[in-house]
């Protein structure tokens, strides 16, 4: 990582939620889907299973929509600070495709994360 820290990468069926505790901080990214949630057949239970493990943790969120104006985002917020989480930084919501902008903020997520 540019920032100078050791990142691994992880999609949900390969990343077991009892091991988040052996990280530092983590960052968690999810697409929407229907009415502004997270992706619910791999991204939500997966989710799910971390919620418990996030008191105190550092973490930052991070995802894309093709609609809304980011509700599920601030839904998730609530939850992970409900959780004890810190969120890092403000989350990044990417419309659609990813741009210069949103690319931007991806890396600025991650430097915050370190």
């Amino acid at each position: 990582m540019a920032a100078g820290a050791e990142t691994e990468a992880f999609s949900c069926d390969q990343f077991a939620a009892d091991k988040l505790g052996d990280y530092d901080a983590a960052a968690f990214g999810c697409l929407t889907m229907g009415d502004e949630a997270l992706e619910e057949t791999e991204s939500e239970p997966f989710f799910g299973e971390c919620k418990s493990r996030l008191d105190g943790k550092k973490i930052a969120l991070f995802g894309s929509c093709g609609w809304g104006e980011g509700e599920w985002m601030r839904s998730w917020e609530d939850t992970c600070r409900e959780a004890g989480a810190v969120l890092a930084c403000e989350s990044v919501i990417c419309a659609d495709a990813l741009d210069d902008e949103a690319q931007a903020a991806c890396e600025a997520l991650g430097k915050a994360l370190v």
